[in-house]
């Protein structure tokens, strides 16, 4: 089991500490409605450390990044981000990703924890044209500060103007008295706020200055418990549960990261299902009557014959309802559309709804 280098910190917190994707990591401090609502409301920090970082670079970088990416990163420019998915020969998805551009041959690339050694081996094997590639993962941290009030918040402590980052957009400078800082106006929560990367030797620095810069702000910190309650509000796909090796981004929702303008692999087959159109599709419901879906569960139709399953499902902090994902097929797929979810033995009705669930 790995330590993130703020272990000592989260268990003198009273943090839950559980294994995840390899990692010992807080999955709670007070509870998660608490903490859920604390981002909503004002102000949370996530440790989310346990994500893997890949240094991409060389005259060939972009052209590397191109080929195993389903977004068009030629259209980054230094200081931009970008959402993207690595897709398999299979019509499936390695991992999805976020792709920063530092320079014009300078990327890093964040991928999700449980897929570090994959990614990295998947990535090699395609660098036929000899890009360089270093992996960072154990040498960084990776601290999210999400909420309304992050911006306000955190401004004393960097130069950078945090209240008019543009969303996906990042700068390095100074944070905390720590330089080379990367500030990212990115996050998993759809509340606002930031992603810092910063050296594993400068941890401790940056968590006590953020805690107490924020104290006033009501800033608490956050597990991934919340963490998870927060982006299924939102509708963002989780790798493992929304998407995986088995669904293609068409089928997900994630069309508008599949840019057909390039070849990258397996393009020529999603391009052909984006134009047949899938067998199925991901959707959003939220349960008609009290109830909690939970990933596993059965989705069926008026008739009780199973047409799918639950990827990702809670109780709704903030909507107070049962909400979830899972994948249907295409002709059931439909905003306002009726499906059931078999919970035990009964089966609770649900209706197909447009994302987000949470409106904010």
């Amino acid at each position: 089991m790995k330590e993130i280098a703020l272990s000592e910190k989260h268990k003198e917190l009273n943090a839950k500490m559980v294994p995840f994707a390899g990692f010992n990591m807080p999955v709670s401090y007070e509870g998660v409605n608490i903490e859920h609502e604390t981002v909503r409301k004002n102000l949370g920090v996530f440790d989310v450390s346990h994500m893997g970082e890949f240094l991409i670079s060389g005259e060939h970088a972009l052209d590397l990044i191109q080929k195993i990416s389903s977004n068009d990163a030629s259209k980054l420019v230094d200081g931009k981000a970008q959402y993207s998915c690595m897709p398999n020969e299979d019509g499936g998805i390695v991992d999805d990703l976020i792709i920063y551009r530092l320079e014009a041959e300078k990327y890093l690339l964040v991928v999700n924890a449980s897929n570090i050694e994959k990614d990295w081996n998947w990535i090699a094997h395609h660098n036929t044209m000899d890009a360089t590639m270093r992996d960072l993962s154990d040498e960084m941290s990776l601290l999210a500060i999400q909420g309304p009030k992050a911006a306000e918040a955190m401004q004393s402590l960097t130069d950078i103007d945090l209240a008019n980052m543009k969303f996906y957009t990042f700068e390095i400078g100074r944070f905390a008295d720590v330089e080379k800082v990367i500030v990212s106006a990115t996050g998993y929560t759809g509340s606002g706020g930031f992603e810092i990367y910063f050296k594993n030797e400068d941890a401790e620095q940056i968590w006590d200055a953020v805690m107490k810069a924020g104290k006033d702000f009501g800033i608490k910190p956050i597990g991934l418990a919340a963490r998870d309650t927060l982006r299924l509000e939102m509708g963002y796909c989780l790798y493992g549960n929304d998407i995986d090796d088995t669904t293609s981004p068409i089928e997900a929702g994630l069309g508008w990261i599949t840019k057909f303008t390039k070849d990258f692999i397996n393009s020529e087959e999603l391009k052909k299902q984006k134009e047949n159109g899938p067998k199925r599709k991901l959707v959003a419901f939220e349960l008609d009557e009290r109830g909690i879906p939970r990933q596993g569960y059965d989705i069926v139709d008026e008739n009780g014959k199973k047409i799918g399953e639950v990827t990702s499902g809670t109780m709704s902090p903030s909507l107070e309802k049962g909400i979830g994902l899972g994948y249907v097929p295409t002709d059931i797929a439909g905003v306002g559309n009726k499906i059931s979810i078999q919970i035990r033995k009964k089966a609770v009705s649900a209706t197909q709804v447009k994302l987000p669930f949470y409106k904010g």
